[in-house]
């Protein structure tokens, strides 16, 4: 019966972790390569992830460079980054693509924690949803006789131990991030 409780610390852990792939999306005040994880291009005819098709580094703390592979997709980056609502404006020189990052009024730094916490919540949601589907899987295991009354509280209530850990991991995420939006 252990695998039910090894699935379900599986499933969260893919919660957590896509939890943090929002919140890098999710722009701070800092340079970060990954804000520019959706942004595609049209490379050749195929819409491509940008870092695919160029190098993205971080210049200093406030801007990215983006070295593209092949110089004629320069203006294609441009177009892709202005229109990918990011509030981001590239600046070309050569054959570099520079990002400077403005930096966030308080509007804009309470605008990203209303997102920050609706993606902490969804992945609270999805905690609790895999903690119903494992319970669930236990009283049928019950009801078909596989496992004792006992045994199915006690699998439970490890659920529930699982379930508290991740949601407490959640939640310090969450802290981290508001903490990060909220640095001046």
């Amino acid at each position: 019966m252990n695998e039910i409780i090894n699935a379900a610390s599986e499933r969260m852990d893919k919660s957590i972790s896509s939890l943090n792939q929002a919140f890098n999306k999710i722009r701070t005040g800092r340079a970060n390569p990954s804000i520019l994880d959706g942004v595609k291009v049209d490379y050749y005819g195929t819409p491509t992830v940008l870092n695919q098709a160029a190098s993205i580094s971080v210049e200093d703390g406030r801007s990215l460079v983006i070295s593209p592979w092949d110089k004629s997709l320069i203006p294609e980056i441009e177009k892709a980054i202005m229109n990918s609502n990011l509030g981001l404006n590239p600046s070309t020189s050569s054959d570099l693509i520079r990002i400077s990052m403005p930096s966030l009024t308080e509007e804009t730094r309470q605008d990203y924690i209303k997102q920050a916490r609706s993606e902490a919540e969804n992945a609270r949601v999805s905690v609790r949803n895999i903690r119903r589907d494992s319970n669930q899987s236990i009283k049928d295991n019950q009801s078909s006789g596989d496992i004792s009354e006992d045994d199915q509280r006690r699998l439970e209530d490890l659920i529930q131990k699982e379930t508290d850990k991740y949601i407490a991991l959640v939640d310090a995420e969450l802290k981290k991030k508001e903490a990060d939006l909220l640095e001046i």
